[in-house]
């Protein structure tokens, strides 16, 4: 959205997305927020900048072009591009006293602004294709925030009533597309023994609870050993996350019977002992796991690394970044991944065909 709203650079966002088609990709995950700060989508609550706006119009009618879907996040639980930091300030701004940053899910002030600005993006209407965001077939999915947490409290509760009310906000204003929470993962005390999974503490989330809530459509889980168990060693970090992804596809599977998908995970190249063999690695490992879920008609069925980046985008480095003209073999795992993933559709076509026929002559 910054770069497509930048007339300057607006040749990044074809970039990326011709890279992004190139190698087989189908589903992107992008931010439909921007609060507060520089250039920000909502300059205060309800309040927006029209040219960022249009930026995000021109995302989603590229990828139109080129058959690719996004997930649209509407908020962050970070204070990147503003997130649950910025909506509590403007709350404490017009006069509303906040204790932290997490009475961002449970103050009414602030769920007010960010219903609102639910209700602005689902219905507004792109100037370049003239539909309305909540009928655009373009968009896979909204997302109600990346990577909530509440460590204010730890039994769930808070969250578990925010995502129930947030979710039916959503489904009230767009009964067409799919929704998810944006979760890490994280079990919590719906189902204690689970939390064997975690690494090694909680953050106010409760995976299996949470996305039990009927408006909420599929599962997600992210994946950062390197930041979870920092100062493991890359086996004990490849270890966990076999782990980490095998146990939320049994739960998708045998608990909450809801389609599943690693929406986040990488290699940060500010590791110790970072190469692009030992990321490549990493990624086929998840992959894999991916992989085998799919073929065998399980729930997990997706995977969306973080993150890639055009050229002339050093500046917004994290460690995490893709450049697909420097990073060759990176992009050949992700090709790779794209064209086994796509025969699975294939051959699943071709069976419903089969069986459609077989029953047609019965």
């Amino acid at each position: 959205m910054y770069q497509a709203s930048d007339p300057s650079d607006k040749s990044k966002v074809y970039e990326t997305l011709d890279d992004a088609s190139r190698l087989g990709v189908n589903v992107i995950r992008t931010w439909a927020f921007s609060d507060g700060g520089y250039r920000p989508l909502q300059v205060s609550p309800g309040s927006y900048n029209e040219q960022m706006f249009k930026g995000l119009d021109l995302v989603i009618a590229e990828a139109k072009k080129r058959g690719i879907y996004l997930i649209l996040t509407l908020v962050n639980n970070w204070e990147g591009f503003g997130g649950k930091k910025q909506y509590v300030q403007w709350a404490r701004d017009q006069g509303h006293y906040l204790n932290s940053d997490d009475d961002f899910f449970s103050d009414n002030a602030v769920k007010g602004y960010y219903k609102n600005h639910i209700k602005a993006v689902l219905t507004r209407v792109n100037t370049i294709t003239g539909v309305a965001y909540k009928d655009d077939p373009t968009i896979f999915a909204w997302e109600l925030m990346n990577e909530p947490r509440c460590q204010n409290d730890l039994s769930g509760q808070i969250l578990q009533a925010w995502i129930s009310e947030m979710a039916a906000q959503v489904k009230s204003i767009d009964g067409n597309h799919l929704l998810t929470i944006g979760l890490e993962g994280f079990y919590g005390e719906s189902v204690p023994e689970r939390k064997q999974f975690n690494p090694g503490y909680e953050v106010g989330t409760d995976f299996i609870s949470n996305h039990q809530i009927h408006e909420v459509d599929f599962a997600t889980i992210h994946a950062y050993p390197d930041q979870w168990i920092s100062g493991s060693n890359d086996e004990t970090q490849l270890e966990f996350v076999k782990k980490w992804i095998e146990s939320h596809i049994q739960d998708s599977s045998n608990v909450l019977r809801k389609p599943l998908m690693v929406t986040e995970f990488g290699k940060s190249s500010r590791s110790s002992g970072y190469n692009a063999g030992v990321r490549d690695s990493y990624l086929r490992t998840i992959y894999d796991a991916i992989y085998e879920s799919a073929r065998v008609g399980g729930p997990c069925a997706g995977g969306l690394f973080w993150h890639v980046m055009a050229q002339g985008m050093e500046g917004w480095s994290d460690g995490y970044e893709v450049f697909f003209a420097q990073n060759p073999s990176t992009g050949s795992v992700i090709s790779q991944q794209s064209s086994r993933m796509a025969n699975l559709n294939v051959r699943y076509v071709r069976n419903r065909r089969l069986q459609e026929m077989l029953l047609a002559d019965e």
